[in-house]
């Protein structure tokens, strides 16, 4: 925990530094415009460079305060497997919600989701920003709502590093969503199957005994909130494994990508499709923003909802 908040210090304070120093100059203006000095003082070198900065980076934060947060990306991929033979299965993924008692894309999430049609709905974790407070119920309650209004014949989640205040299922109750804790479910269509593992942040340790009943003829999803466990399923027979955690850095630069992700492998898997041996990593970006005092703010690492078209061979490639 310290060491977000330094880290969150380290991004956030050169940002207070300009507003503060940009603030000051319009004071001076101010005063000055009120004594009948006139406006030389915004105009002067030093004013100038502090402008230079102030400007675009006031048009950023509002950018990125009203506008990112609220427009959702779909990204959808088609994965072609030989463990399928007739049947494809249409795989969509949420993570990171964040509900807040401010509702942004609840009902967006639902419209856009249902409009997929998808097979199986799964979701990677972090319910909620609320965990304590009058307020909790109420946020839940929210995010029950909506997981109950997606429509599939299969739903499933896994929990978050934020979800420990909820881990007896209530967050779930009702919604249809079968929550897996170090459990595997198998999906039928067709005829045909696909195998998903989840693993939540309280039985992670155990990931190789449940894993090691992966059959090497069945198609294999792993649900884990973190990708951290991405270079050591080896033999495990995973196929797909769908993370999220890193919200994409939440904050991102252009051309350099997230400045900050909370993942052991720091910006090596920070947002999107990796492949990793012979297994598909994903790591999505989510759909809210972290709670405690970070600002609600996305800056080039939009919310998004991930798409999986797993066809047979020859019907697809592993391609956006």
């Amino acid at each position: 925990m310290h060491i977000i908040k330094l880290l969150m210090l380290m991004v956030v304070a050169p940002v207070v530094i300009i507003i503060v120093l940009e603030a000051g100059l319009l004071v001076r203006l101010g005063w000055n415009v009120l004594r009948g000095k006139g406006c030389a003082v915004a105009f002067t070198k030093k004013a100038r460079i502090i402008h230079a900065f102030a400007i675009p980076l006031l048009g950023c934060m509002a950018y990125a305060y009203f506008i990112e947060p609220y427009w959702i990306e779909v990204n959808q991929f088609t994965i072609e497997t030989d463990k399928l033979a007739d049947t494809s299965f249409r795989i969509v993924q949420l993570s990171d919600v964040h509900c807040d008692v401010k509702q942004r894309n609840e009902a967006k999430i639902v419209e856009i989701v249902n409009g997929l049609k998808p097979d199986v709905v799964v979701f990677t974790g972090d319910i909620s920003n609320v965990t304590t407070g009058p307020d909790r119920a109420m946020v839940i309650e929210q995010f029950k709502q909506m997981m109950t209004a997606i429509k599939a014949d299969n739903k499933i989640a896994v929990y978050g590093n934020w979800d420990g205040h909820v881990k007896n299922g209530a967050a779930f109750e009702g919604t249809g969503f079968k929550v897996l804790q170090g459990q595997s479910i198998t999906v039928k269509k067709d005829g045909e199957k696909i195998l998903f593992a989840g693993i939540d942040m309280w039985c992670d340790e155990d990931y190789k005994d449940l894993l090691a009943g992966n059959s090497s003829d069945a198609y294999n999803v792993l649900l884990y909130h973190y990708s951290d466990l991405a270079e050591d399923l080896g033999e495990l027979n995973v196929d797909l494994y769908l993370s999220g955690h890193t919200h994409g850095g939440q904050i991102a630069l252009p051309f350099y990508g997230a400045v900050i992700t909370l993942s052991k492998f720091g910006k090596k898997y920070e947002a999107g499709l990796y492949e990793v041996d012979d297994m598909v990593l994903y790591v999505n970006r989510g759909i809210g923003m972290e709670g405690m005092m970070a600002p609600r703010m996305r800056f080039c690492a939009r919310p998004e909802i991930a798409v999986f078209d797993i066809v047979p061979e020859a019907e697809g490639s592993v391609n956006n």
